[in-house]
């Protein structure tokens, strides 16, 4: 992965007819070669951030260079850039699948190349299906379809909303090892998902937008070692009706039981502070008969985050 830049967005902004502003000047690079997951509740502006960039929404300010093109200016070099796996299911319904990939392949000028159109439908378990009608297919079958048409032209960037949308365990795992192949092979994918597991297994960097603002962009390691935070659970031998003032510095809270202590740190935290902890409760007649640890998931800190946006907005 390079940090340079494949789509660099400036200043962007998109305000329907109604007044209603979708996106609030985003701006946002995408370093080539990376998996870019941008993740957001229903209606935060993914989709339509997405269609900015492959030139579908028309954008009411700022300027977007994909793959060295302007989205406006040179419109036709970017959309052969780009392969796009959309929400909807917008398919051929009459079509064979091989046919209605290899269309989509003619329709930026690549010339046939059917070894590789094979392999796109062997990947994403299509072969055995290659010449059946499109309307015939399952629901997670005209997927699989809309994932190849959208490699079909061999795109340098990929756009991947919400694919796991409706589809069932065996295609998400065909999905995300091609993606990972992908990646290897140089392809920028930038996903967005309901199915944030996902974003904290595949993905380099993560963004969070909501309500139309793109409120961070962090390395997805950095972002979980400085936003995460980590929890030890104490259980007592003897249970405890309250925390003795002298340790408050540790901020700890007891159950409703009185049976366990929970002390909870930001992972950026020295874990030394433990050490001392256990020392205090030792020196204060507090014993335990078990300890275990947690730290939070990456759904933990994009509700967080999005709490804190909320409550900057109000």
């Amino acid at each position: 992965m390079s940090n340079d830049p494949i789509i660099s967005i400036r200043g962007v902004s998109k305000t329907y007819s109604g007044g209603f502003q979708a996106l609030k000047n985003i701006n946002l690079e995408i370093r080539r070669g990376e998996i870019f997951a941008l993740l957001g509740a229903n209606g935060a502006g993914k989709t339509t951030l997405i269609g900015v960039i492959c030139g579908i929404v028309n954008a009411s300010a700022g300027s977007i260079i994909a793959d060295g093109h302007d989205t406006v200016r040179d419109y036709r070099a970017v959309r052969a850039a780009i392969g796009l796996v959309p929400q909807e299911l917008h398919t051929d319904a009459f079509e064979s699948v091989w046919a209605t990939v290899s269309f989509s392949r003619g329709l930026f000028g690549k010339p046939p190349n059917p070894d590789y159109v094979e392999k796109v439908l062997r990947d994403l378990s299509l072969w055995d299906k290659r010449d059946a009608k499109i309307m015939s297919l399952s629901g997670g079958m005209k997927r699989r379809v809309l994932i190849a048409k959208a490699l079909a032209h061999e795109p340098t960037i990929l756009f991947l909303d919400e694919p796991s949308a409706g589809v069932d365990v065996e295609l998400r795992h065909d999905m995300w090892r091609m993606v990972r192949e992908l990646r290897a092979n140089g392809t920028t994918i930038i996903l967005t998902t309901h199915y944030i597991e996902e974003a904290e297994d595949m993905a380099d960097r993560i963004g969070v937008i909501n309500k139309g603002e793109l409120i961070i962009v962090e390395d997805k390691a950095v972002l979980m070692r400085k936003l995460g935070k980590k929890q030890l659970t104490l259980t007592l031998r003897q249970p405890m009706s309250e925390i003795p003032s002298e340790l408050d510095a540790w901020a700890l809270t007891l159950t409703e039981d009185g049976e366990r202590l929970v002390y909870s740190f930001d992972t950026q935290e020295e874990e030394t502070g433990i050490a001392e902890l256990l020392r205090r409760l030792s020196e204060h007649g507090i014993d335990f008969k078990d300890l275990s640890s947690s730290e939070s998931s990456l759904e933990d800190i994009f509700v967080s985050l999005v709490h804190q946006s909320q409550g900057a907005q109000s």
